[in-house]
Protein backbone atom coordinates (compact mmCIF):
# COMPACT_ATOMS: atom_id res chain seq x y z
CA UNK A 1 0.00 0.00 0.00
CA UNK A 2 1.63 3.19 -1.15
CA UNK A 3 -0.75 5.68 0.39
CA UNK A 4 0.50 8.61 2.73
CA UNK A 5 -2.80 7.72 4.39
CA UNK A 6 -2.22 4.64 6.90
CA UNK A 7 -4.12 5.13 9.90
CA UNK A 8 -7.99 6.38 9.35
CA UNK A 9 -10.20 7.82 11.71
CA UNK A 10 -14.08 7.67 11.49
CA UNK A 11 -16.39 10.20 12.52
CA UNK A 12 -19.89 10.90 12.76
CA UNK A 13 -23.26 11.66 14.12
CA UNK A 14 -24.37 9.44 17.40
CA UNK A 15 -28.00 7.74 17.04
CA UNK A 16 -28.50 8.64 13.18
CA UNK A 17 -28.90 5.21 10.81
CA UNK A 18 -28.08 6.53 7.72
CA UNK A 19 -24.57 7.18 8.94
CA UNK A 20 -24.69 4.21 10.89
CA UNK A 21 -24.68 2.37 7.96
CA UNK A 22 -22.10 4.45 5.77
CA UNK A 23 -19.79 4.20 9.20
CA UNK A 24 -20.13 0.30 9.05
CA UNK A 25 -19.73 0.08 5.11
CA UNK A 26 -16.49 2.33 4.86
CA UNK A 27 -15.10 0.39 8.45
CA UNK A 28 -15.42 -2.75 6.51
CA UNK A 29 -14.04 -1.27 3.04
CA UNK A 30 -10.97 0.47 4.58
CA UNK A 31 -10.07 -2.55 6.41
CA UNK A 32 -10.32 -4.94 3.56
CA UNK A 33 -8.01 -2.39 1.72
CA UNK A 34 -5.45 -2.85 4.53
CA UNK A 35 -5.53 0.55 6.68
CA UNK A 36 -5.53 1.03 10.12
CA UNK A 37 -8.95 2.42 11.29
CA UNK A 38 -9.83 3.96 14.84
CA UNK A 39 -13.14 5.15 15.23
CA UNK A 40 -14.49 7.82 17.34
CA UNK A 41 -15.91 6.40 20.50
CA UNK A 42 -19.17 8.04 20.26
CA UNK A 43 -19.97 5.91 17.30
CA UNK A 44 -18.04 3.62 17.78
CA UNK A 45 -20.41 1.19 20.25
CA UNK A 46 -22.73 1.02 17.55
CA UNK A 47 -20.39 -0.90 14.81
CA UNK A 48 -20.15 -3.98 16.51
CA UNK A 49 -16.96 -5.45 18.57
CA UNK A 50 -14.17 -5.63 16.12
CA UNK A 51 -13.67 -1.70 16.45
CA UNK A 52 -10.32 0.63 18.20
CA UNK A 53 -12.57 3.32 19.73
CA UNK A 54 -10.69 6.16 20.55
CA UNK A 55 -11.52 10.01 21.59
CA UNK A 56 -10.69 12.81 18.38
CA UNK A 57 -7.96 13.76 20.63
CA UNK A 58 -6.53 10.25 19.80
CA UNK A 59 -7.97 10.53 16.29
CA UNK A 60 -5.55 13.94 15.48
CA UNK A 61 -2.60 12.42 17.53
CA UNK A 62 -2.67 9.46 15.73
CA UNK A 63 -4.39 9.56 11.91
CA UNK A 64 -3.23 10.76 8.83
CA UNK A 65 -6.85 11.10 7.63
CA UNK A 66 -9.87 11.55 9.56
CA UNK A 67 -13.71 10.87 7.46
CA UNK A 68 -16.52 12.54 8.73
CA UNK A 69 -19.92 11.01 8.12
CA UNK A 70 -22.94 13.55 8.55
CA UNK A 71 -23.45 17.16 7.52
CA UNK A 72 -21.72 20.25 7.89
CA UNK A 73 -22.46 20.40 11.93
CA UNK A 74 -20.70 17.26 12.14
CA UNK A 75 -17.46 18.65 10.29
CA UNK A 76 -17.49 21.61 12.03
CA UNK A 77 -17.74 20.31 15.44
CA UNK A 78 -14.52 17.85 14.41
CA UNK A 79 -13.12 20.62 12.64
CA UNK A 80 -12.67 23.07 15.66
CA UNK A 81 -10.62 20.01 17.61
CA UNK A 82 -8.83 18.44 14.68
CA UNK A 83 -7.70 22.02 13.69
CA UNK A 84 -5.08 21.67 16.09
CA UNK A 85 -3.36 18.66 14.59
CA UNK A 86 -2.26 17.92 11.20
CA UNK A 87 -4.59 15.51 10.10
CA UNK A 88 -6.53 15.50 6.95
CA UNK A 89 -9.88 15.82 7.32
CA UNK A 90 -12.38 14.81 4.52
CA UNK A 91 -16.38 14.26 4.85
CA UNK A 92 -19.22 12.00 3.75
CA UNK A 93 -22.09 14.07 3.07
CA UNK A 94 -25.42 12.58 4.84
CA UNK A 95 -27.24 16.18 6.10
CA UNK A 96 -28.64 18.75 4.17
CA UNK A 97 -26.42 21.41 2.70
CA UNK A 98 -23.24 19.99 2.92
CA UNK A 99 -20.84 22.48 1.56
CA UNK A 100 -17.95 20.85 3.46
CA UNK A 101 -18.81 17.21 3.28
CA UNK A 102 -18.23 16.09 -0.48
CA UNK A 103 -18.27 12.72 -0.83
CA UNK A 104 -21.44 11.03 -1.57
CA UNK A 105 -22.98 8.46 0.70
CA UNK A 106 -23.75 5.34 -1.76
CA UNK A 107 -21.01 5.07 -3.69
CA UNK A 108 -18.76 6.81 -1.94
CA UNK A 109 -15.64 3.91 -2.75
CA UNK A 110 -14.56 5.19 -5.99
CA UNK A 111 -13.76 9.09 -5.05
CA UNK A 112 -12.26 7.92 -1.65
CA UNK A 113 -10.12 5.56 -3.35
CA UNK A 114 -8.97 7.95 -5.65
CA UNK A 115 -8.19 9.92 -2.81
CA UNK A 116 -6.09 7.57 -0.45
CA UNK A 117 -3.96 6.72 -3.93
CA UNK A 118 -3.10 10.38 -3.91
CA UNK A 119 -5.74 12.34 -6.35
CA UNK A 120 -6.75 15.04 -4.49
CA UNK A 121 -6.86 18.45 -3.52
CA UNK A 122 -5.29 20.19 -0.49
CA UNK A 123 -7.32 23.18 0.96
CA UNK A 124 -6.43 25.10 4.45
CA UNK A 125 -9.36 27.05 5.96
CA UNK A 126 -8.41 29.53 8.95
CA UNK A 127 -10.48 29.18 12.16
CA UNK A 128 -11.53 32.04 14.52
CA UNK A 129 -10.69 32.83 18.28
CA UNK A 130 -13.25 34.36 20.67
CA UNK A 131 -12.54 35.46 23.74
CA UNK A 132 -14.62 36.95 25.98
CA UNK A 133 -13.00 39.74 28.94
CA UNK A 134 -14.17 41.38 31.89
CA UNK A 135 -12.24 43.89 34.00
CA UNK A 136 -9.06 43.35 31.89
CA UNK A 137 -9.10 39.78 32.97
CA UNK A 138 -10.06 36.97 30.13
CA UNK A 139 -13.47 34.45 31.00
CA UNK A 140 -14.00 32.34 28.14
CA UNK A 141 -12.33 31.55 24.48
CA UNK A 142 -13.50 29.13 22.12
CA UNK A 143 -12.93 28.56 18.66
CA UNK A 144 -14.66 28.60 15.21
CA UNK A 145 -14.63 27.67 11.78
CA UNK A 146 -17.89 29.21 10.67
CA UNK A 147 -18.48 32.15 12.61
CA UNK A 148 -18.28 33.73 16.15
CA UNK A 149 -21.88 35.47 16.99
CA UNK A 150 -23.27 38.16 20.07
CA UNK A 151 -26.53 38.29 20.66
CA UNK A 152 -28.93 38.12 23.23
CA UNK A 153 -29.48 34.44 25.30
CA UNK A 154 -32.79 32.86 24.70
CA UNK A 155 -35.15 35.88 23.35
CA UNK A 156 -34.54 38.06 20.76
CA UNK A 157 -34.20 41.59 21.56
CA UNK A 158 -32.56 45.09 20.84
CA UNK A 159 -28.47 44.99 22.03
CA UNK A 160 -26.08 47.93 22.14
CA UNK A 161 -22.54 47.34 21.36
CA UNK A 162 -19.34 49.48 19.97
CA UNK A 163 -17.33 47.95 16.97
CA UNK A 164 -13.46 47.81 16.82
CA UNK A 165 -11.11 47.25 13.91
CA UNK A 166 -7.57 46.91 15.07
CA UNK A 167 -8.38 49.04 18.43
CA UNK A 168 -9.67 51.76 16.10
CA UNK A 169 -13.39 52.44 16.48
CA UNK A 170 -15.40 52.16 13.59
CA UNK A 171 -19.33 52.54 15.29
CA UNK A 172 -21.65 51.88 17.90
CA UNK A 173 -24.60 50.33 17.02
CA UNK A 174 -28.03 48.96 18.36
CA UNK A 175 -29.32 45.50 16.09
CA UNK A 176 -30.25 42.01 17.46
CA UNK A 177 -26.37 41.10 17.31
CA UNK A 178 -23.30 40.73 15.35
CA UNK A 179 -21.94 37.67 13.04
CA UNK A 180 -18.37 38.24 12.42
CA UNK A 181 -17.75 35.21 9.60
CA UNK A 182 -14.76 33.42 7.94
CA UNK A 183 -14.65 32.75 4.58
CA UNK A 184 -15.78 29.27 5.37
CA UNK A 185 -18.62 30.71 7.60
CA UNK A 186 -19.84 33.33 4.81
CA UNK A 187 -22.26 30.65 3.06
CA UNK A 188 -23.87 30.40 6.56
CA UNK A 189 -25.27 32.17 9.00
CA UNK A 190 -23.42 35.74 7.81
CA UNK A 191 -25.49 34.58 4.89
CA UNK A 192 -29.06 33.71 5.34
CA UNK A 193 -28.64 37.61 7.50
CA UNK A 194 -27.32 39.50 4.26
CA UNK A 195 -23.80 39.27 4.26
CA UNK A 196 -21.60 38.50 1.16
CA UNK A 197 -20.35 35.12 0.34
CA UNK A 198 -16.33 35.45 0.36
CA UNK A 199 -14.13 32.38 -1.79
CA UNK A 200 -12.37 30.07 0.71
CA UNK A 201 -9.15 31.41 -0.35
CA UNK A 202 -9.60 34.91 0.49
CA UNK A 203 -7.84 36.52 3.77
CA UNK A 204 -10.88 38.05 4.86
CA UNK A 205 -13.56 38.50 7.71
CA UNK A 206 -16.90 39.52 7.11
CA UNK A 207 -19.09 41.45 9.74
CA UNK A 208 -22.84 40.80 9.58
CA UNK A 209 -25.14 43.24 11.82
CA UNK A 210 -28.38 41.07 12.13
CA UNK A 211 -31.56 43.60 12.17
CA UNK A 212 -29.56 46.72 12.49
CA UNK A 213 -31.57 49.53 13.57
CA UNK A 214 -30.28 51.92 10.83
CA UNK A 215 -30.73 51.26 6.72
CA UNK A 216 -27.14 53.10 6.65
CA UNK A 217 -25.55 49.59 8.55
CA UNK A 218 -24.27 47.55 5.83
CA UNK A 219 -21.34 44.76 5.95
CA UNK A 220 -18.11 45.42 5.68
CA UNK A 221 -15.23 42.99 4.69
CA UNK A 222 -12.09 43.21 6.84
CA UNK A 223 -8.55 41.84 6.41
CA UNK A 224 -7.88 38.31 7.91
CA UNK A 225 -5.23 40.03 10.26
CA UNK A 226 -7.63 42.21 12.04
CA UNK A 227 -8.69 42.43 15.93
CA UNK A 228 -12.13 42.75 16.09
CA UNK A 229 -13.18 44.55 19.47
CA UNK A 230 -16.36 44.03 20.16
CA UNK A 231 -17.64 46.39 23.44
CA UNK A 232 -21.21 45.75 25.17
CA UNK A 233 -22.77 48.66 26.60
CA UNK A 234 -23.06 48.59 30.27
CA UNK A 235 -26.31 49.65 29.99
CA UNK A 236 -27.33 46.18 28.30
CA UNK A 237 -30.33 44.86 30.83
CA UNK A 238 -29.48 41.43 30.45
CA UNK A 239 -26.82 38.97 29.42
CA UNK A 240 -25.91 37.79 26.58
CA UNK A 241 -23.36 35.23 24.65
CA UNK A 242 -21.12 34.75 22.41
CA UNK A 243 -21.54 31.92 19.71
CA UNK A 244 -18.49 30.04 18.27
CA UNK A 245 -20.76 27.95 14.90
CA UNK A 246 -23.97 28.09 16.79
CA UNK A 247 -22.35 25.19 19.19
CA UNK A 248 -20.37 26.60 22.01
CA UNK A 249 -21.62 29.23 23.74
CA UNK A 250 -19.36 32.04 26.04
CA UNK A 251 -21.77 33.92 28.74
CA UNK A 252 -21.19 37.96 28.03
CA UNK A 253 -22.06 40.60 30.91
CA UNK A 254 -22.63 44.03 30.37
CA UNK A 255 -19.77 46.25 29.92
CA UNK A 256 -17.56 42.93 28.74
CA UNK A 257 -15.28 42.85 25.93
CA UNK A 258 -15.31 40.32 23.21
CA UNK A 259 -11.99 40.01 20.98
CA UNK A 260 -12.30 38.43 17.65
CA UNK A 261 -9.36 37.04 15.59
CA UNK A 262 -8.03 34.46 13.57
CA UNK A 263 -6.57 31.66 15.15
CA UNK A 264 -3.43 30.31 14.34
CA UNK A 265 -5.03 27.07 14.06
CA UNK A 266 -6.34 25.99 10.21
CA UNK A 267 -8.32 23.25 8.96
CA UNK A 268 -6.65 20.85 6.28
CA UNK A 269 -9.68 19.90 4.11
CA UNK A 270 -8.84 16.83 1.46
CA UNK A 271 -11.01 17.32 -1.78
CA UNK A 272 -11.00 14.75 -4.60
CA UNK A 273 -9.56 15.77 -7.54
CA UNK A 274 -12.37 17.01 -9.59
CA UNK A 275 -14.10 19.76 -6.27
CA UNK A 276 -14.51 22.63 -8.04
CA UNK A 277 -16.06 25.34 -5.10
CA UNK A 278 -18.34 27.10 -7.92
CA UNK A 279 -20.21 24.12 -8.73
CA UNK A 280 -20.80 23.50 -4.78
CA UNK A 281 -22.25 26.67 -4.93
CA UNK A 282 -24.39 26.57 -7.94
CA UNK A 283 -25.93 23.09 -6.54
CA UNK A 284 -26.34 24.46 -3.05
CA UNK A 285 -27.77 27.56 -3.58
CA UNK A 286 -29.56 26.75 -7.29
CA UNK A 287 -27.82 29.13 -9.18
CA UNK A 288 -28.11 28.96 -13.45
CA UNK A 289 -26.54 26.27 -15.03
CA UNK A 290 -24.32 27.02 -18.36
CA UNK A 291 -26.47 28.69 -21.09
CA UNK A 292 -23.93 28.00 -23.70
Amino acid sequence: MTSQFHTIGLIGKPHHNGTNLTLKRLHHWLGSQGYEVLVEERVAGELGAKVEAVDLLAIGNRCDLAIVVGGDGNMLGAARVLARFDVGVIGVNRGNLGFLTDLPPDGFEESLAAVLDGEFITEHRFLLEAEVHRHGTMKASNTAVNEAVLHPGKIAHMIEYEVYIDNQFMYSQRADGMIVSTPTGSTAYSLSAGGAILTPNLQALILVPMFPHTLSCRPIVVDANSTIKLVVSPENGENLEVSCDGHVTLAVLPGDEIFIRQSSERLRLIHPKNYNYFHVLRNKLGWGSKLF
